[in-house]
């Protein structure tokens, strides 16, 4: 279970952020400034709260009162940016590599080759990132993160960069990806069409602050469709 409770002030945005993650996919869903890609950087550790503590599990991974700040590279969380971030200079198959060796396990080809199927990407391996569409990127980046073996993955609009048929394209990856893959996910987006076909859990921010939490029931208010 990922619990997350801890503020930041970043300039004129007061972050306030209180919320529980117990499995499945857990959406941090609301407008634009909200606070969202603040939350899961701190999350990631690319971010210092001002006071509060997150913990992963049985494991502290940050904790104010107690001086505690666990580096990114030893928290085990796979993250997928917007873009992607693949190595342009890489082929597909140095990329997915590199999440591997940077995190220290020693390599597994049936392991690569389980997340190279459920990612539809076996044809893809040869190929630099400059020869492959959004949505190819984007399946790249999470098995690139999959590999990392992470306890706890974070997605922020993974799709935002991508047009409405590479959003088509990925989205049954990212659902088989919640399904099949066996780890928490948290997911960020102001979409609500998205959210509803990714998520098993809700956490409205707006503001900086946790507003409502729950299930997908969220969704239905018609403010959430404001944030669109």
């Amino acid at each position: 279970m990922l619990a997350v409770d801890v503020e930041k002030q970043l300039g004129a945005l007061h972050l306030a952020v209180r919320f529980q993650a117990k499995g499945g996919a857990t959406a941090l869903f609301g407008p634009s400034g909200a606070g969202k890609t603040s939350t899961v950087n701190m999350i990631a550790g690319l971010l210092t709260p001002d006071r509060g503590a997150i913990t992963l599990d049985d494991t502290v991974l940050f904790d104010a009162a107690n001086n505690i700040d666990v580096p990114p590279y030893q928290r085990r969380i796979g993250y997928v940016f917007q873009e992607g971030r693949l190595f342009p200079h890489m082929s597909v198959r140095q990329n997915l590599d590199y999440g591997r060796r940077m995190s220290g396990h020693a390599r597994d080809q049936s392991e690569l080759d389980r997340i190279v199927a459920m990612l539809d990407i076996p044809h893809l391996l040869d190929r630099r990132p400059g020869k492959l569409s959004g949505g190819e990127r984007q399946r790249v980046a999470v098995g690139r993160a999959l590999l990392m073996r992470p306890r706890l993955l974070l997605l922020d609009e993974p799709l935002a960069s991508l047009d409405t048929g590479h959003k088509r394209e990925i989205l049954p990856y990212l659902v088989r990806l919640r399904d099949d893959a066996g780890i928490p996910i948290v997911y960020v987006s102001h979409i609500p069409a998205e959210v509803r076909r990714i998520a098993t859990s809700v956490v409205r921010l707006d503001a900086g602050r946790v507003v409502a939490s729950g299930g997908l029931e969220l969704l239905d208010d018609p403010e959430a469709d404001a944030f669109a």
